[in-house]
């Protein structure tokens, strides 16, 4: 008598498990090595892209003079700008709102390479515990940058947590577009915006605004839509800086980075 037994069947199972736990064992050391690798390179490539660059910066008095005062800001910019805004900042302590995902935990490593502390959490009014840690951040002397369309959009659609953080502080909220004369936009939600080595770059300042903070839910709603328009037309302005030949302005400085 001559026994079977189902050993083909018993061979694939374990050819399956071992191929499902070779694949699981590359996407954890694929996670851990991005995660590790990916905010040094993020951080050594954008020193070295400012570093072909120069930067000239229009209405920098604004910022300047909060930071003499020693007066906390909050400095509002498009997410598809971020790139550049580190070389942006002349203050002394600037705490990052970043995206608590995965991209987000990468730009806040990298970020706090410069010296910057990342808040991490989203823009919108339901970001409580974000904004919570941002008037905490603020009422210890911090700054505060924000991109309030992030971290997922719609693209230049300001979302609510900026005015509410700017009403609960009495913080300023100054508005900051940046553009270059040689540029690529990519094809991701927010059109992100990647300057090319070697080209010319222009950070752009815009007045501060106060938020009442007595104020009710139509004049929140009011400001934020003045902000956003603000916030779009300054933008507007820093992309057709340099089509626009002999641009002159009193407060004007060149930077060079």
């Amino acid at each position: 008598m001559v026994f079977h037994y189902p050993t083909n069947g018993l061979c694939d199972d374990m050819t399956n498990d071992s191929e499902r736990l070779i694949m699981t064992g590359m996407k954890l050391i694929k996670k851990k090595f991005v995660s590790w690798f990916g905010p040094w390179l993020a951080y050594r490539v954008i020193k070295i892209l400012g570093r072909t660059m120069r930067f000239e910066v229009v209405n920098p008095d604004i910022q300047k003079s909060f930071v003499e005062k020693g007066i906390p800001f909050i400095g509002a910019f498009w997410h598809d700008r971020l790139l550049m805004m580190p070389f942006a900042y002349v203050g002394n302590k600037l705490s990052f709102l970043v995206s608590p995902h995965r991209d987000g935990q990468i730009v806040g490593k990298g970020l706090r390479r410069f010296g910057f502390n990342p808040i991490f959490g989203s823009s919108s009014r339901d970001g409580f515990s974000a904004i919570k840690e941002m008037v905490k951040a603020i009422q210890n002397g911090s700054d505060i940058a924000i991109a309030p369309d992030g971290p997922r959009g719609p693209r230049h659609r300001l979302q609510f947590g900026v005015i509410e953080l700017a009403r609960r502080t009495g913080s300023p909220i100054l508005l900051l577009s940046f553009s270059a004369s040689k540029k690529k936009f990519f094809k991701t939600w927010d059109r992100f915006l990647l300057p090319y080595p070697l080209s010319k770059g222009v950070f752009l300042w815009g007045e501060p605004i106060y938020i009442n903070r007595d104020g009710d839910r139509d004049y929140l709603e009011k400001m934020r839509l003045l902000v956003e328009r603000r916030l779009n037309e300054l933008t507007e302005e820093a992309d057709r800086y340099f089509e626009s030949t002999g641009y002159k302005t009193q407060d004007k400085d060149k930077v060079k980075v």
